[in-house]
């Protein structure tokens, strides 16, 4: 098992689904199964326009031939384990290149680079994670909330302290605490929305500077949704209690829908912004993906 990196574009012609699957041909086999049970970073190219960089982490739970494309397989992404990163990595940065291992004995980039597929390093892992994790901003507690008591010895530490990896610590176990992930989830998803409820439009900032805003996975973690940015979404407090009731929905083109089995349809309508649709970010990758809005609509919407 080893630590890797697979180049994904958000543009990518290949059949990937970076939190359920990542395509590849024969070439790449042996690379991907030294993967298997370990974890992976998600690149994407220099040359992509608006790239992410290394920009996302999951774990490889096992790899199959892809039955619908010959020569082709496919690398299996145990479910639970992908994790958007805070902060989208470049490929260098003032202090040169972060992942030193695709540099040549004279410290020039190599064709390593170029790999669709390649091991990495556990000091970069390291590296990369750090940077992507870096919590620069402290999320303040809501006004009133009784503080967490610290379950087990090291937890507080994990709901305290900046994602921070330390040698004598497993560095990656962090990676599959709930509490963690939630902590990052909600970060990730707050800074996507710029902290505005996409259904009411309201950007609401309590007395503590702490934005009164919940970030809704559209298909739950209980129900095997992923920890993704297409799977998330800002909701206010009431916006979020109809959406995980089935009161409201979305279209695959983001139209606001309205429960016909609500009791007070006008004053639901009052809630929701003027324009009907929900208030998404700009990009695409950033957005609901269509297939969790339909398992919302299929499965928790009440039609």
């Amino acid at each position: 098992m080893g630590f890797g990196i697979f180049i994904h574009r958000s543009d990518s012609v290949y059949d990937d689904s970076p939190a359920e699957r990542y395509q590849f041909p024969s070439q790449y086999l042996g690379r991907v199964r030294s993967c298997i049970g370990d974890w992976i970073v998600y690149y994407e190219p220099r040359k992509v326009t608006g790239t992410r960089g290394y920009f996302a982490i999951a774990k490889v739970g096992e790899v199959i031939p892809d039955r619908k494309a010959p020569g082709m397989y496919l690398a299996l992404i145990e479910p639970g384990s992908y994790l958007d990163f805070l902060n989208p990595v470049p490929f260098s940065n003032a202090e040169g290149v972060i992942e030193r291992g695709v540099l040549n004995d004279d410290g020039r980039i190599s064709g390593r680079a170029q790999s669709a597929v390649r091991p990495i390093s556990p000091a970069d892992f390291n590296r990369i994670l750090s940077l992507g994790f870096d919590e620069r901003e402290p999320e303040l507690p809501r006004v009133g909330e009784p503080e967490i008591v610290d379950p087990a010895p090291g937890l507080g530490e994990q709901l305290q302290s900046p994602f921070v990896f330390e040698q004598e610590r497993d560095r990656v176990s962090q990676l599959t605490s709930r509490i963690v992930r939630n902590r990052l989830f909600r970060r990730l998803i707050l800074k996507a929305y710029d902290k505005r409820c996409a259904i009411t439009g309201l950007k609401l900032i309590n007395g503590g500077g702490r934005a009164e805003v919940d970030a809704a996975h559209i298909r739950p973690v209980e129900a095997h949704g992923p920890d993704i940015l297409s799977n998330g979404i800002a909701l206010s407090g009431t916006a979020h209690w109809m959406f995980d009731r089935g009161l409201i929905s979305l279209s695959d083109e983001l139209d606001i829908l309205i429960s016909r089995q609500v009791n007070d349809p006008e004053s639901i309508q009052s809630l929701i912004n003027k324009t009907g649709r929900a208030i998404v970010p700009q990009r695409l990758f950033e957005r609901p993906h269509p297939h969790f809005l339909r398992w919302h609509r299929e499965t928790c919407f009440k039609h």
